[in-house]
């Protein structure tokens, strides 16, 4: 059997902030730890049937910039329904929701340049 392993490391502040978040896999196709600005990972309890999340992001992530992370978070679940459940109006309905998110994003940050 073949084995995969993930690896995170998270640099904290004095305040136990995230300061720097690097993370390394099995079949990472850059060697040594990557940097990242942000992480999410759930995990299924099958024993509760509910979930855990560890979502952790750095103090120099942009607001811009995780809103968009959160996006395509959703866009991928989205691509999960599909292939794990056969769902393509669960997956559509997520997409829809991505989309309206996403112009959303777009009108603050046109609004933004704007009052630069």
């Amino acid at each position: 059997m073949r084995k995969s392993d993930i690896h995170f490391s998270v640099e904290l502040d004095d305040q136990s902030v995230p300061d720097k978040i690097y993370w390394d896999a099995t079949d990472n196709p850059n060697e040594g730890l990557s940097d990242t600005r942000a992480i999410a990972i759930a995990l299924w309890d099958h024993y509760h049937n509910s979930t855990l999340k560890i979502d952790l992001w750095t103090k120099d992530m942009e607001v811009v910039d995780m809103k968009r992370f959160l996006i395509e978070i959703m866009s991928g679940i989205a691509d999960t329904a599909v292939s794990a459940t056969g769902d393509q109006r669960m997956a559509t309905d997520i997409e829809n929701t991505c989309r309206i998110l996403s112009k959303r994003l777009e009108e603050e940050i046109r609004a933004q340049k704007q009052q630069q």
